[in-house]
């Protein structure tokens, strides 16, 4: 890793870890200039799910566009850019290697810094961002609860500073979000999945059905959904197809409600463990309403920070802000920065009890 000298004030950032191909210019200060996103949703609905070739496909189509449309959105040249950041750990293979080549392109060609990003290090991160809509509590500051959400990644942080993080819960199986994308596909909703169970959620019932809480009375931090998926499984068998069409509203706000209980009653669990009523929802799957609404009902006896939506899912801001950060550490990386699918073993710490 090389080291940087001067300190870094402005950064270009590219997120591809997965099937969003996004773009950001973000300040020192955690202020977002601009953002700039491509979503894939319609190439992969036929699918039902991520086709990784297809990915990294449009990821090539797409990203210098961006990429320019960003510069010019904010006004900029390159040399007004002191560094890039890119992700490149974890995430789809070829879809990473997009971002990584590109990034290190522009590096060579316009002598600029440029420094690789955990994906799961800017979700933790993403509560210091800032734009002309949004700004994060003032007094919000470090340490806190950070439960990380998505459809590949279900875990709870003790995040006692930057760089610093401790994974002290997971998932022993499925992650949240695989749980309601294969659930949306049992009852016959579309792609992408959580999404729509969320919406048809809103109409429902959620005491109609009672699906399993695994582990919600464990005395320990770790959660698993593949036995609620099972038990969602095996319900549908029994049902004919036109009581889950009349009922899907209802079994989506019942499943929902089985996951957010989980969800809550283990981050709850996780603030009286490290006595910390600062907690932060982030990721994909803090999109979700209920979950959202059930996380502000714990106010004011704890301070949730839960960015916007657009800072949640995949997003090209937080790892610009989380590559700022370690640039002006004094880090960097030379050619040779690759992609991996896994996290790297000095990324985080374990205290799983």
């Amino acid at each position: 890793m090389n080291q940087t000298k001067n300190k870094v004030t402005r950064v270009l950032a590219v997120e591809t870890s997965c099937d969003d191909t996004s773009v950001a210019i973000v300040e020192s200060s955690g202020q977002v200039l601009t953002m700039v996103s491509a979503h894939q949703d319609l190439e992969h609905a036929p699918y039902g799910g991520i086709v990784p070739e297809i990915a990294s496909r449009n990821h090539s189509l797409s990203l210098l566009p961006l990429i320019q449309h960003c510069l010019d959105k904010a006004g900029l040249s390159w040399s007004d850019i002191q560094g890039l950041a890119v992700t490149n750990r974890p995430g789809l293979i070829g879809s990473l290697i997009v971002g990584i080549m590109t990034l290190k392109s522009i590096s060579q060609a316009y002598g600029i810094p440029l420094i690789g990003v955990n994906h799961l290090e800017g979700h933790l991160l993403a509560p210091f961002l800032k734009d002309e809509s949004y700004l994060p509590p003032a007094d919000f500051n470090y340490p806190y609860i950070a439960l990380a959400v998505s459809g590949g990644h279900t875990s709870l942080y003790w995040v006692k500073g930057f760089s610093d993080y401790v994974v002290i819960g997971s998932t022993k199986d499925d992650a949240a979000g695989e749980a309601f994308d294969k659930f949306a596909k049992m009852v016959g909703l579309g792609y992408p999945g959580g999404v729509q169970v969320d919406q048809c959620a809103k109409l429902g019932d959620k005491n109609k059905f009672q699906f399993p809480r695994s582990l919600i009375l464990e005395d320990n931090l770790m959660m698993s959904f593949s036995g609620l998926k099972s038990a969602a499984h095996r319900l549908l068998e029994k049902m004919p197809k036109e009581q889950i069409d009349s009922d899907r509203n209802n079994l989506c706000a019942s499943f929902q409600e089985a996951i957010v209980d989980v969800l809550v009653s283990k981050t709850l669990k996780a603030a009286g463990r490290y006595s910390c009523n600062r907690l932060v929802i982030t990721g994909g799957v803090s999109a979700n309403s209920r979950l959202r609404e059930k996380f502000s009902e714990l106010l004011p006896n704890y301070q949730i920070v839960c960015p916007p939506i657009r800072y949640c899912t995949d997003n090209a801001a937080m790892i610009g802000y989380a590559g700022l950060l370690r640039l002006n550490r004094g880090e960097s990386n030379d050619l040779l920065l690759g992609p991996s699918s896994q996290l790297y073993e000095k990324d985080f710490s374990y205290d799983l009890q």
